[in-house]
């Protein structure tokens, strides 16, 4: 019994086992989570696009296609960012021209997501038939090329935003059938439908509320990346002459009007440019940030 008294730790060897673990708290730093700018950015740029576009009725610019005695002016206080090469403010068409890329990134974006995620979601929980007539679908539309599509659909009917807007929706239709249905088949046979069909559930409920959920989370991060997408759809038909009619101001048309002049007034292709390139930056870059925090959600 004294020897084992004697064994016991005194105060010296306390502190000696306990100084390891002070210089290891010494080292250790709180973790924190870097901060996306480039999706802070597309954010901020999204909202005042949207705003602009939302308000450009009310804000102090002259209308888009008034025509003034200033030819192709660089810019200046009357003209912000000047006029083009028949005497139009540049400023007042890039945000009326945002009401057009605003009008497609959103509304065929939402009208293609509603279609596409129903089809998607029907095939993938019900199989068999279903699965196999979507698939039919999704593969012919699949297998047309896209801008061929858009200039057969927008020239047979007549010309207009609600004409491209629908033209826009049936192209991305299949990007949203095939996300949905994949992930509808890989939450199908999850605990929680069991349990749904074990109480009764029928199958519409269990699609509403047991299984959308899960299936709009990847579909909401693929949504911002085909706003982009259709917003440069939008703006290569407007170039070639078949989308928005003139005098409409689109970002598309005016790429197509200040081309003929580019090497003297480059401005009238720059401007309109850059706005064209920030947003479809933006929209990519919160379609990534998004995907990655899906990602992290998902392996949790």
């Amino acid at each position: 019994m004294t020897e084992l008294v004697q064994q016991r730790p005194g105060p010296e060897s306390v502190t000696e086992i306990e100084a390891p673990l002070e210089v290891f708290d010494e080292h250790v730093r709180p973790v924190r989570r870097r901060r996306d700018f480039g999706a802070l950015f597309g954010v901020v740029w999204i909202a005042l696009v949207a705003l602009a576009a939302l308000l450009a009725g009310v804000l102090p610019i002259p209308d888009p296609n008034e025509v003034t005695n200033s030819f192709s002016a660089m810019p200046s206080a009357d003209h912000l960012l000047g006029t083009d090469a028949i005497g139009r403010d540049v400023l007042s068409r890039i945000i009326y021209g945002a009401r057009v890329s605003m009008a497609v990134a959103i509304g065929a974006t939402s009208l293609s997501l509603l279609i596409g995620v129903t089809i998607g979601m029907v095939a993938g929980y019900f199989r068999g038939a279903a699965d196999a007539t979507s698939s039919l679908f999704v593969n012919f539309m699949l297998a047309f090329p896209p801008l061929i599509f858009l200039i057969a659909v927008v020239t047979a009917l007549q010309p207009g935003l609600l004409t491209l807007v629908v033209a826009l929706a049936l192209v991305g239709i299949p990007n949203f059938a095939r996300v949905a249905r994949a992930n509808t088949i890989a939450f199908a046979d999850r605990e929680f439908v069991t349990a749904a069909k074990a109480l009764g559930a029928r199958p519409l409920r269990i699609l509403t509320r047991e299984l959308l959920v899960n299936v709009m989370l990847p579909i909401l991060s693929l949504a911002l990346v085909v706003m982009a997408t259709l917003v440069v759809a939008e703006g290569s038909l407007s170039f070639l002459g078949v989308g928005v009619p003139p005098p409409t101001p689109s970002w598309g048309g005016m790429l197509a009007a200040g081309r003929e002049s580019l090497s003297e007034e480059p401005q009238l292709v720059l401007v309109p440019a850059l706005f064209f390139f920030l947003t479809v930056f933006s929209f990519n870059r919160l379609g990534d940030w998004a995907r990655g925090r899906v990602g992290r959600e998902s392996s949790i």
